[in-house]
């Protein structure tokens, strides 16, 4: 394998054109993973703008790329998915039928260790290092908002009435709603960050915006100039105010839902699943073919979802003591966490005691 290994700033405009065009050859009804804006090079560059960490492996073969392997690196050659713990899909950008050695390209990267939790599932070099599978639901708009909404009726039948009750409620109480679809107000992005870091506060949860490079990234793709992968700020407004937002990374096909909150102060009408509603025919309008809702298991994905693609969690080792130390601090750490995720039986229970965290320390 010939492999070069760039800082994101030394990727030349036709490397990028060139991953660019490996994520769309094969059409999104048959990879729709392939398509997610997290695996296009503009997320990686963006990460790569907030963070010193970032690297980008080439493969090529006869002087053309064939694969590119984002990854970010500590000095001892640990590598981690791009944006772990906030990217929704992982992997290489590769071209159809590529084969190779995973530990070659480890080697070639000067890593001794790759680790993901969002990997997709059509990776012919890493997947078999999977140590768990997840299912991550999606929401299908190819065939437009009708068929998606139809189908909901049929998939969700109490859930579709009573939010849709909802949202004529809160017309009936607020004033008309207004769905922006991409709102380039920043002042409405820096209130949704507030949303949202005062809901992690208040649900026991690390708040992923007190850490200083999460909120340059999303303020980054937020002004990227417009273009097929971009970040997306989407807004329910009830009368003149803001209800309900969510921002999301968008590709041509896919809309990764990423970042959705709303003012507590309208809990009581779900504004959260009534701009879910309005992002799905927003999406569907403007072409897209899937929203990503992310794995984790969540009642409103359940009902949302019309299936489930397939991401794994693992690492990617050779050789090396590096790799192995690391392993075994990580592993039964990750280990528990997901038995406590998968069993109801102990979900429930946890959950339960973050909130309580939370209310301590939101002074609730």
């Amino acid at each position: 394998m010939d492999i070069t290994v760039h800082r994101p700033g030394e990727l030349t405009a036709a490397d990028r054109a060139a991953w660019s065009t490996l994520q769309t050859t094969v059409p999104a009804a048959e990879a729709p993973q392939l398509h997610s804006p997290f695996l296009a090079p503009e997320f990686t560059l963006a990460v790569g703008a907030c963070r010193r960490d970032v690297r980008i492996a080439v493969v090529r073969e006869d002087g053309v790329p064939a694969a590119f392997f984002p990854h970010q690196r500590t000095a001892a050659g640990v590598g981690r998915a791009v944006g772990l713990g906030l990217s929704d899909c992982q992997g290489l950008v590769h071209r159809p039928g590529f084969t190779g050695d995973a530990t070659e390209l480890l080697r070639g990267s000067g890593l001794a260790l790759w680790e993901f939790d969002h990997l997709a599932a059509d990776q012919p070099l890493l997947a078999g290092r999977a140590v768990t599978r997840f299912g991550s639901p999606v929401m299908d708009v190819a065939g437009g908002w009708d068929d998606y909404l139809a189908g909901l009726r049929e998939r969700s039948p109490k859930f579709t009435r009573t939010t849709l009750a909802k949202e004529r409620r809160l017309t009936r109480d607020y004033g008309p709603l207004r769905y922006v679809h991409d709102e380039r107000d920043p002042e409405v992005l820096r209130r949704l960050m507030a949303w949202k870091s005062a809901q992690y506060r208040r649900t026991g949860r690390g708040d992923r915006f007190a850490k200083p490079w999460v909120t340059r990234l999303v303020e980054h793709l937020f002004h990227t100039a417009p273009g097929p992968v971009r970040g997306l700020l989407s807004v329910l407004y009830a009368g003149q105010r803001p209800v309900a937002a969510h921002f999301g990374l968008r590709s041509a096909a896919v809309l990764a839902c990423w970042f959705p909150a709303y003012d507590p102060a309208y809990a009581k009408y779900s504004p959260g699943l009534v701009l879910h509603l309005a992002m799905a025919r927003g999406a569907a309008q403007d072409g897209m073919a899937l929203l990503d809702l992310g794995r984790g298991r969540k009642e409103y994905k359940d009902s949302l979802k019309t299936r489930e693609l397939t991401v794994s969690e693992g690492w990617v080792t050779r050789r090396h003591p590096v790799a192995l130390g690391h392993r075994m601090r990580r592993a039964p750490a990750r280990a528990l966490r997901n038995t406590v995720q998968g069993r109801p039986e102990l979900f429930g229970p946890a959950d339960a005691l973050l909130k309580r965290v939370g209310r301590l320390r939101t002074g609730g």
